[in-house]
């Protein structure tokens, strides 16, 4: 009996800790117990981001045989339920023979969550895919290591269609996840 207790305790906890997109747990409790784990709660989230290109800072571009690799600042600018700004440091991959754009690098989200309390994320493991022909583009947010304010980690999956605002900005929605302490 004791030891059903136990695995039926083991897989409450497991049960409670979300898991992000990419299979890691979203936040990890403090501690193993189920009260340590109910302590968090994962809600969904969506929104929009304006990715601001016109006021991109380009530190440099390197020639490749297919295109080039840009190394930038960009600022993108979230409203929903995340509501904050971006500093984006992408390496942007171009390749034009394919019509492809790939961006890896930082990015540090300062804002709020849900109606939380200011609070910074860094991210190094996002990814964004563009087709450069069509503009549609998608890619994953993993905003996880927290440098300041409440405990939050955000998993997104963001998506465009192309469409820009007048000055040339791309627009994209997000959706996804968020773990928040009670």
């Amino acid at each position: 009996m004791r030891s059903m207790v136990l695995l039926i305790g083991v897989a409450a906890i497991a049960w409670a800790m979300p898991v992000a997109p990419h299979g890691a747990p979203a936040i990890q409790p403090p501690g193993s117990t189920v009260a340590e784990a109910a302590a968090y709660i994962t809600r969904p989230v969506a929104g929009k981001a304006v990715h601001f290109f016109t006021t991109a800072l380009i530190h440099s571009r390197e020639p490749t045989a297919t295109g080039m690799i840009q190394r930038s600042t960009d600022i993108v600018e979230l409203s929903g339920d995340l509501i904050g700004r971006v500093l984006y440091h992408p390496i942007s991959i171009f390749d034009n023979v394919n019509g492809t754009l790939v961006n890896t690098g930082h990015q540090v989200f300062s804002g709020t969550v849900l109606g939380s309390a200011p609070v910074m994320l860094h991210d190094d493991t996002f990814r964004f895919e563009v087709n450069l022909r069509s503009g549609i583009e998608s890619g994953e947010v993993h905003l996880t290591d927290r440098i300041a304010g409440p405990k939050v980690r955000c998993d997104l999956i963001a998506s465009g269609t192309g469409v820009k605002t007048p000055e040339g900005n791309a627009l994209v929605d997000y959706t996804g996840t968020c773990t928040l302490k009670k």
